[in-house]
């Protein structure tokens, strides 16, 4: 028997919650959540913005989905954007994590 939690060992449920912050094609600062699932093979994400939706491809971890949403994002003109973990399952981390900065080239 795993000492997982439940939310962590059913399919298709949000396991964290990162903050994805930069500038928006127009250069305007934004800032969105991206639920991150366990999913059959990995993990998903996804993120909207305005009228804009994105999923990431299903990724081994949750550094390559985080990062796939970001160069998603910059294929589209978002910039100086970086990542960082709020929630872990439901517990709130008071936004102590790390950044983790996406470069724009």
């Amino acid at each position: 028997m795993t000492s997982l939690p439940l939310s962590f060992r059913v399919k298709n449920a949000v396991v964290e919650k990162h903050q994805l912050e930069g500038t928006d094609p127009s250069d305007r600062y934004f800032n969105r959540m991206i639920p991150i699932k366990r999913v059959e093979g990995g993990y998903n994400g996804s993120i909207m913005y305005e009228a804009l939706t994105l999923d990431s491809k299903i990724h081994r971890t949750i550094q390559e989905t985080t990062k796939d949403l970001a160069d998603q994002l910059r294929v589209l003109g978002f910039t100086k954007m970086r990542t960082r973990l709020n929630f872990k399952g439901p517990k709130y981390l008071a936004e102590k994590e790390t950044w983790v900065e996406y470069s724009d080239a």
